[in-house]
């Protein structure tokens, strides 16, 4: 199947380098616009879209802590109380927070 992902894995950008469509029956290139390189084939795209797909699927935990981790916010106000007014309880409870979601989504 041809894919967007594939097509930029291989390093070419979309709706600038092609254009994809579907009317239904699957997509295809509708636009080629790299005159200097030849279309990958449908093989070539497949591949490397397998190859995105793995990359994505290995880095998956970093995108699920991403979206449990405290707030920048949350972080600075516990620096501050931290090191500038010497309460370390909300440093300590920040980072039992962050310790609890790498646990939750480890590393693949």
């Amino acid at each position: 199947m041809i894919t967007s992902n594939g097509l930029e894995k291989l390093g070419f950008t979309p709706n600038i380098d092609f254009v994809l469509q579907d009317d239904g029956n699957g997509v295809y290139i509708k636009q080629w616009n790299v005159k200097e390189k030849t279309q990958p084939t449908e093989a070539e795209i497949e591949k490397a879209d397998a190859q995105w797909q793995a990359e994505q699927d290995a880095t998956q935990y970093q995108r699920d802590r991403q979206a449990e981790y405290p707030s920048i916010d949350e972080l600075i106000v516990a620096l501050w109380e931290g090191v500038v007014e010497e309460r370390m309880a909300s440093v300590t409870a920040l980072e039992g927070i962050r310790q609890s979601i790498k646990t939750k989504y480890p590393k693949g």
